[in-house]
Parts: structure tokens; sequence; C-alpha cells
């Protein structure tokens, strides 16, 4: 029999372990919820592959090889080295010249790209640079076979082109998958012909969307880390299902070799684009008929938006759909078609999407208020000429000088000798600049003597008092900027230059 002392403790000790399982069966069961909930992933979410093998595998028989040629000829002469009369070195370089530098001598050049196979009887997408100019193209397919090329169409605007390859077999192709759902983040694979090397595979992720790389009008770019070298340009770049999300068109790099930052067409812009080549030979885009421009922190405050957003109409073109539609100049466009316009840049791209012809109900912003306007979306013209909204004609205004101190500026009413002397052409009508401060407003806004202001806060204004009384008006209203719409040379522009309280 142990001592009650020695009771004691095993009682002490066993009720002790007790507690300790029952703890740690608890520990171990809150670390089991913990760990479910940190593997959930949003249903949309891609893990990292254990390896890129398999879609490789299956995807480069798609992707080609483009090489393409042309003939160039030399259109200037070097300047030959003048030797001393009389120098043996004279006749060497009349006769090393006259030999290399034949004027007029032709020479082939020829460039590397990448494409893809999209349909199984040889249409093959590239970016149009790669094929520019081109007198002959080829496109070498997986097994190394050569077939001459036909150029079904090209869009420069996006940088892409469509080829036809005839060949006696159906061929391995890719599809389209949609790039408005990819996410930064989400894993892709670039695969092309970098330095002419063959078929290369190089993966990484998405880093950012709707880059704007002032390559085009319609820039909305996938950026990636993927390695994009010279010769990936028009190869595709896939989501881990192998769908092509985007073209490979551009990368930024000091050295020309990659350093993680490559740019993609996203397939949202590329495949509506392919198509239209196959079936037209050329892109067909909505056309609004505006000019556009950027609306800022001065030009919303002005107009009292609430937030900085949408596309400031500049200019409206003769009988083009917003005319005929009423939009005017001074209008901010905040939607079209049921889409937000958040920067100037996304509204070009928006109507060019548009399908021509279709009613669309357009949102902007006028005189305070929002009012929503009918279009019917018009055909881009690619030569149609943008023409300038010409001034009432046949005012007839008193000379008159003014200095808006407030502003900056100088100006008066335009006379004919005005006309002469800062060459203003006779439908431009408004108030003329003759002076501007330094330092003031209008001369951090760029504007110079031989400017017009057309309107003022969006009313047409013909004389120095009127601009003089919207300004006093505004300052009333304790705004800190006025809006004036300014003619040079015939170029309609908005300007919001801040008010000075003198």
């Amino acid at each position: 029999m142990l001592p009650k002392q020695n009771s004691n403790r095993v009682t002490v000790v066993g009720w002790t372990a007790g507690r300790t399982q029952a703890l740690s069966a608890f520990l171990v069961g809150l670390l089991f919820v913990l760990a479910v909930a940190l593997s959930v992933q949003p249903a949309n979410a891609q893990s990292a592959p254990k390896s890129f093998a398999d879609l490789a595998e299956r995807l480069l028989p798609a992707v080609v090889n483009i090489s393409s040629s042309q003939v160039v000829r030399s259109t200037q002469r070097q300047e030959r080295p003048q030797a001393p009369p009389g120098s043996p070195f004279e006749d060497f370089f009349k006769e090393f010249f006259d030999r290399n530098q034949q004027e007029g001598a032709p020479r082939r050049a020829s460039s590397l790209g990448s494409g893809f196979i999209i349909d199984k009887t040889g249409f093959v997408v590239t970016n149009n640079h790669v094929i520019a100019d081109a007198d002959e193209i080829t496109v070498i397919l997986q097994d190394d076979s050569r077939h001459k090329a036909t150029l079904i169409g090209r869009d420069p605007k996006t940088d892409l082109a469509l080829l036809k390859i005839e060949v006696d077999q159906d061929l391995p192709f890719v599809e389209w998958g949609n790039s408005a759902i990819a996410r930064v983040g989400d894993w892709v694979v670039a695969i092309g012909n970098p330095f002419g090397l063959g078929g290369t595979v190089t993966a990484g992720i998405i880093s950012a969307r709707h880059r704007d790389i002032n390559q085009g009008p319609y820039d909305s770019f996938l950026q990636t880390d993927a390695s994009i070298n010279r010769g990936n340009s028009g190869g595709p770049m896939f989501n881990m299902d192998g769908q092509v999300i985007g073209v490979n068109t551009a990368i930024f790099s000091p050295t020309g070799g990659s350093v993680g930052v490559g740019f993609s067409i996203p397939s949202a812009i590329a495949e509506r684009v392919v198509t239209q080549l196959r079936e037209f030979g050329y892109t067909k885009r909505g056309w609004l008929g505006v000019r556009i421009q950027s609306v800022t922190d001065e030009i919303a405050e002005s107009l009292g938006l609430d937030e900085v957003s949408g596309a400031l109409v500049a200019d409206v073109t003769a009988d083009g759909p917003a005319e005929k539609s009423n939009i005017e100049a001074g209008d901010v466009i905040l939607k079209f078609d049921g889409k937000m316009v958040e920067q100037m840049r996304d509204l070009p791209r928006i109507v060019a999407e548009t399908e021509i012809g279709k009613p669309v109900r357009v949102e902007v912003w006028r005189k305070n208020r929002r009012r929503v306007i009918d279009v019917v979306v018009g055909e881009l013209k690619e030569e149609r000429p943008v023409l300038a909204s010409a001034g009432p004609q046949g005012k007839s205004i008193e000379p008159e000088e003014a200095e808006i101190d407030s502003l900056g500026v100088s100006v008066t009413a335009i006379t004919e000798q005005m006309r002469e002397q800062f060459n203003v052409p006779d439908d431009v009508q408004g108030v003329l600049v003759t002076g501007v401060t330094a330092d003031s407003g209008a001369a951090e806004k760029g504007l110079r003597p031989g400017d017009v202001i057309v309107e003022v806060n969006q009313e047409e204004v013909f004389s120095p008092g009127q601009i003089a009384s919207k300004v006093s008006e505004a300052m009333e209203n304790d705004r800190r900027s006025v809006l004036l719409l300014v003619n040079r040379n015939g170029d309609l522009r908005f300007v919001a230059v801040r008010v000075e309280n003198g």
C-alpha cells in the first residue's frame, strides 16, 4: 500500500495528465480548422503548378516561327572623304566608295518573329510590325516545314496581323481565352521564337492590367514578368487552361533584353480584331466624331464635377454621330453604352469596340447636371478628316482691349488688323490674347499671344468685357479656376486656368 502522500501525488498527476490530453486534442483540432480555413482560395484562384511540361508539350505545335524579308534600296549616298589632291589615298577612296556604295543598289533585309495558329486550316496570328513592308512571309512550323504565307489583313493601331498558309492536312491550333477575367498574380506561359532559336517556353505571372505604353490609341496591355525577348513578338501568352489571353508585343528594356517587364495585347481586343481581319480584311471600328482631352482636377472643379473622371469633348466633328445627337464641346462623357469612362483614354477603345449602327445611351455632364443622350454609332473611316468647328459668323464687334489680371492675360477684340498681325483665320471668332503675364495662371497653362479665347465656362465670348464678367462671376461663386476654350492655329482645346484675387 502506497503512502497517502504518494497517493495524493499520483491523483494530482493523473488529473493534470487528463487536462493536458484534452487541451492537446483541442489545440490539434483548432490547428486543423485553421489549416483548412487558410487553404480556402477564391474559386478562380490559380495555384503554382508543379511543372509546365504537359502544358508546353500540348501547346508548342501550334506556335510558329515567322520569317519575313523585303528588298531595300539605298536612297542616299555617304559623302566621300576628301584626300589631298595628288595624295595616294585619293584614288583609293574613290575606288572603294564607288565599288561599295552604288546608289540604289538593292539588298534584302529579313526579320524573325513568332505567331500562333488559330484554325486547323492554317490561319496564323502575329504582330503587324513583324511582317510590315515584307515582300515575302514564311511560316515555319514545329516540324521545320516552311510555308509561304498570304497576308489576309493587318491593323497597325493594335499591331496585329492575320496570315494564311495552305496545307494538305489539319493543323494543331489554339483557342482564345477571356483576358477580362485574368487577374494580377495569375500564372501565364509565353511561347515564342526569341533570337531565332526555335520554340521556347517561359513562365511568369500577370504583373498588371490596362497598361498604356503610348503605342497606339487603344492601348490596354497586360503586363507580365514572363521573359519576352527579341523574336517573341507575335507569340501567344497562355493561361493555365492553355487558352490564348494575350499576344506578346513589346518589352520595356534599357538593354534590349528581357528585364521582367513585357506587354501583351489582351485577347479581349485581339480576338475581335482578328475576327474582323478574317471577315473583311480590315478592322471596322465604331466612331463617335469627337476630339477629347483629359479631365484634370482644375477642369473638374471649374465644371462642378464631384470627381475627376470622364472624357472632355474639345471639339465635335461636323456631320458626325455626336453632332447629329447634339453632343457639344464642353460636355464631359461619363458613361458610354453602360460602360464607365474613368479616364479619357477609355473612351476611344469603348467606342471602337461598339457595334456600328448600334443605338447607345451616352451619359454626359453639362452645365452642372447629368444628361443622357441617344447616339447611333457610326463607322470610323481612317482617312476621314477631323474638321474644326467654327464659331458664329457675321458678328460686328467693336474694338476693345482689357487686362484680365486675375487670369494674367491681355486681350482684345479681333479686328482686321489683328487678324493680319496674328494670322487669325476669317472664320475664327472670339477674343484675341495679346499678352501673358509671367507666373500667372495663363502662363502656367501655356497660353500665348495669338491664341483666341472662344468660350469661358462653356459660354461663347466675343469681347474682353464678357471675359472679365464671367471671370468675376466665377470668383463670386468661390471657383478657383475658369474653363477656357482656346483656338490655336485651328486647334481647339480646353484649358482650366486658375483665378487669382488681385
